[in-house]
């Protein structure tokens, strides 16, 4: 695997594509720079080697140039980010972008108009990624956020430099990160899986039983296999058409020596509020009318147990609702139990959207191994598929 630290560069012009698709404010202030940071590293590297980095990225989904979508309201945050001075292309081809890259110096970077202002970026339009192409004389990608996506600027410009490819910083540790849980994770390897469906955890959940000595399940996902097992869920989310779905899981689960374990208690409510009622009951004894909202006190000392005792973690899914304050002691429980993992040793990765928005709202960043930047690209990473992004780069 090829990264930056295979390249000098020196009086190089590194064209990287990296996420800035950052949340903006009405006065477009920027909200969370965590994209803009975790990119620094990569950014740094090249300024210090004499060269010039050329940043492309998308941001929001605009209906041609709109512009409250422009990159040019990231530029003063960047510049202060990278302790550089940041030029702004109003395009991110043609002769804005050209004349632009061929006046840059070392010490300055270039910041190119938003990718999606044109719709060959998303059709992964070859033409579109050679003028692109033109402006630098290494590609680098960075943005593990849309390695996913088989557009222009991920996928297809990697060809137009067949021997000056390789990975950014941040790309680098979440491919490292996750072949540490799918491939040489130390064993025990668990994944703890939550979220409201079995349906979008499916093809996650087939692949780890070839990599992984136990499965935990949470969430909403809990009530279909305790329905599908003839347990009484009252009125929680449930996909009955999952039922037998679930079922196979088990059975497979069991076949291939993998323990799954399913919530035995639940807090449960008598409707969706935080200021529901509550009581706790049996998972598969819950009243009609009554619905789980969130994990209960036995089930969290069993699953504590669990990754206390685990070498390797990956964590996908809350195991309640824990926008609800009343709802989020599971997923903090959680948390806890994966924070102490970590501190004696366990490797742990943090990846999808809900989980990654409860680690930082409860401040568990600092205590996992690794939180993916990328929702899409580590679920299908997960599943197993091969990301274009990645793709590209490595042929």
């Amino acid at each position: 695997m090829k990264t930056i630290d295979n390249f000098n560069f020196s009086g190089k012009k590194a064209l990287i594509r990296v996420d800035f698709n950052v949340p903006l404010n009405e006065n477009f202030e920027i909200t969370d720079d965590t994209r803009i940071q975790e990119s620094a590293p990569t950014i740094k590297k090249i300024l210090a080697d004499g060269g010039m980095p050329i940043i492309m990225s998308h941001l929001g989904r605009p209906k041609g140039a709109e512009d409250k979508y422009s990159l040019k309201h990231v530029k003063d945050h960047v510049a202060k980010v990278m302790g550089a001075e940041v030029v702004f292309a109003t395009d991110c081809i043609g002769a804005p972008a050209e004349d632009a890259a061929a006046s840059l110096k070392p010490g300055q970077i270039l910041l190119l108009e938003n990718l999606r202002f044109h719709k060959e970026e998303e059709a992964g339009d070859e033409a579109f990624a050679q003028q692109l192409a033109k402006l630098g004389d290494v590609y680098v990608n960075d943005a593990f956020g849309t390695a996913h996506r088989a557009h222009a600027s991920t996928a297809i410009i990697a060809k137009f430099f067949p021997q000056a490819k390789c990975f950014g910083y941040l790309m680098a540790k979440e491919i490292v990160a996750i072949d540490k849980v799918l491939k040489n994770g130390e064993k025990p390897v668990t994944a703890v899986l939550g979220g409201s469906k079995v349906s979008s955890k499916i093809t996650i959940i087939n692949k780890m039983l070839d990599t992984v000595n136990n499965i935990i399940i949470g969430g909403g996902m809990t009530y279909t296999f305790v329905k599908a097992k003839g347990g009484k869920v009252g009125s929680s989310i449930c996909e009955d058409d999952k039922m037998e779905l679930a079922l196979d899981i088990l059975k497979q689960a069991e076949a291939k020596g993998v323990k799954i374990y399913i919530p035995v208690d639940v807090v449960a409510a008598d409707t969706f509020d935080n200021n529901a009622k509550t009581k706790i009951v049996a998972v598969d004894a819950i009243p009609d009318g009554w619905q789980g909202l969130d994990a209960g006190p036995e089930t969290l000392a069993s699953f504590a147990e669990v990754i206390k005792n685990s070498k390797t973690i990956l964590w996908n899914g809350p195991l309640g609702v824990f926008e609800f304050e009343n709802f989020s002691a599971g997923t903090k429980a959680l948390g806890d139990a994966i924070g102490a993992a970590t501190a004696n040793g366990a490797f742990s990765l943090v990846g999808g959207g809900d989980s990654v928005a409860a680690v930082k709202q409860f401040g568990y960043q600092d205590k996992v191994s690794y939180v993916s930047t990328g929702g899409g690209a580590m679920l299908e990473s997960l599943e197993g598929k091969e990301l274009p992004g990645i793709k590209a780069v490595l042929d």
